[in-house]
């Protein structure tokens, strides 16, 4: 196994200031470019990570604690960013994030002792029974897919620019 809680943490910690490192003074094309229909370009992406801070990871982790399996976890709309009218920059967006972000790591140190709570069961309504390491280490690998899925989406913006060197660059392939 290789959970460590500490570890998971840094990244945690690290994919706001990642996120607004990367993104933060960028042009349109970069930020509203996606990978056609049904995808999503930044803005959705960072706008998908602050509805996670608010109705997903932290929640999940507070119920285990709380219930165990005895209460389900409430279904997750992953796509609930979607359906609203978010009128706020990136960089606000961003802002927001990070400030969520920090709130819930710090939550998630003062809540659970590695050394007792990471297999303490939930109850996953799709999956059923899921470890409290589980849903940290998701939380981890959430945050590393969707940095992966912004540079990916960034890079074939350039498909097409790259000429015949897009034989080497992994990324612009399917």
């Amino acid at each position: 196994m290789n959970f460590n809680m500490k570890e998971a943490i840094e990244v945690l910690e690290r994919t706001p200031q990642t996120l607004s490192y990367l993104l933060t003074g960028l042009s349109e094309g970069w930020l509203k470019c996606n990978e056609g229909e049904g995808s999503w370009n930044t803005d959705e992406v960072v706008e998908h990570l602050i509805e996670g801070e608010k109705n997903n990871w932290i929640q999940r982790v507070e119920l285990i604690l709380s219930e165990g399996e005895n209460q389900t976890f409430p279904p997750y709309d992953r796509f609930a960013h979607l359906n609203k009218e978010i009128q706020v920059s990136l960089a606000q967006k961003l802002q927001e994030f990070h400030s969520l972000r920090a709130q819930n790591i710090s939550k998630l140190k003062s809540m659970v002792d590695p050394e007792k709570h990471l297999e303490m069961p939930g109850t996953h309504p799709a999956f059923g029974s899921v470890k409290l390491r589980e849903v940290i280490s998701t939380w981890v690998a959430h945050d590393l897919t969707h940095i992966a899925q912004i540079v990916r989406v960034m890079a074939k913006r350039y498909t097409t620019d790259v000429g015949p060197w897009i034989e080497y660059l992994s990324i612009l392939k399917k």
